[in-house]
């Protein structure tokens, strides 16, 4: 029987200079010497994270809001990609219209979506291929940030442990090789809390051979967990922000999967949109430097405690963000001012408890996200 080989990209959002070029339909451009990671494979997977649509309708939303024109899809057909993967927090940017145009235009295209869809059961479907006389399944889930349009008709597939196991159960009855691919984490975080490291390896326990994450917008690291790769994180593909210096964001890697009897992986390094628009390869010394970072992510990773000390100078150090969040907007100067500790914080002691209580228990959050959707829906 011969071999399957697939390979999955990280975020993909044609935006900026890359959106020009694909105006103009040099995607060659745009792809550079990195087309030649796309060819001899069976399956060419990209995380889609933006809609490709002309509506301006913007959905009511915390955070930016990205779209990219329609002419984008030729970079993936340039690329030969087969499935996109659209369950993640900016799909919905510009509602079901744009979701739906992005689902309408890739099905045009002859490639495939998943993680999206009417309803939660059409979301939640698997992509299956017979490739090479092997069975392969591909399931796509994201953290629950915006990935509903506010009118309800199109949604994206939620992760949801008790779920995640029933689909798992039925799509390893049905398929010899299982790919997770998950859309969640905290950005520009470059390893996954305690809790992510659990539910991946969770993942395995209960039959994927393979979890691959997006979403964070800088790599991580990965591990092999009972023989099975674990990838916490891809970084961006091509996301292009000409005016972002942070190196982090503009380099990533894809993924080359082998499946035999035995799972095989490559991990192929790039950069994209810094000095020039569209991904390229590393040279030697930017691949040294790439590798060795990723042994050092790999080694934390690998260390529950030390894992453990960096989620937790990683919640210190977004403190001052998320106490934002908390208190009432003041205005940027008199924020700066509470922080500073010029004046004593508005939110006493005691919300703060009730606030922790409300989202720490299942059965307050439940209700509470219930209540605060509506939100969603006002103008």
């Amino acid at each position: 029987m011969n071999s399957v080989k697939i390979l999955i990209t990280g975020d993909f959002c044609p935006i900026n200079r890359v959106e020009s070029l694909a105006l103009e339909k040099k995607f060659s451009k745009v792809l550079n010497d990195y087309l030649d990671v796309f060819q001899g494979n069976d399956l060419n997977i990209v995380d889609l994270e933006c809609p490709l649509t002309l509506t301006s309708e913007k959905r009511t939303k915390y955070g930016p809001h990205q779209k990219a024109h329609p002419e984008g899809i030729g970079i993936l057909q340039f690329a030969n990609v087969n499935l996109v993967v659209m369950a993640n927090n900016h799909i919905m940017d510009f509602g079901s219209r744009g979701a739906m145009d992005t689902i309408d235009l890739c099905k045009a295209k002859g490639i495939n979506t998943i993680g999206i869809g009417r309803d939660i059961e059409e979301a939640a479907k698997p992509y299956s291929a017979t490739i090479n006389s092997r069975r392969i399944a591909v399931l796509n889930y994201a953290d629950e940030e915006f990935i509903t349009a506010p009118d309800g008709l199109v949604t994206c597939n939620p992760v949801n442990p008790v779920r995640m196991f029933y689909d798992i159960q039925q799509a390893k009855a049905e398929n010899e090789r299982i790919i997770i691919i998950v859309h969640g984490g905290n950005e520009h975080y470059r390893l996954p809390s305690p809790r992510i490291k659990a539910l991946y390896r969770y993942l395995v326990d209960i039959g994927a051979d393979v979890v691959v994450a997006h979403h964070t917008h800088v790599h991580s690291g990965y591990e092999l967990y009972n023989g099975k790769p674990i990838f916490y994180g891809l970084g961006n593909f091509i996301y292009d922000l000409p005016d972002n210096n942070d190196l982090k964001w503009h380099m990533g890697f894809s993924v080359k999967l082998e499946f035999s009897d035995k799972i095989y992986f490559e991990i192929i390094p790039l950069i994209q949109g810094s000095n020039y628009p569209g991904v390229f390869h590393l040279s030697n010394a930017q691949r040294s430097e790439f590798f060795k970072n990723i042994e050092e992510l790999n080694h934390i990773i690998e260390d529950n405690d030390l894992l453990e000390a960096e989620f937790v100078k990683h919640c210190r150090d977004t403190y001052p963000m998320y106490e934002a969040f908390i208190e009432p907007r003041l205005g940027r100067v008199m924020t700066q001012m509470r922080r500073l500790g010029f004046f004593p914080k508005l939110v006493s002691r005691r919300k703060r408890l009730l606030l922790l209580n409300l989202i720490r228990c299942e059965s307050h959050r439940e209700v509470l996200v219930r209540l605060l959707k509506k939100a969603e829906s006002e103008n």
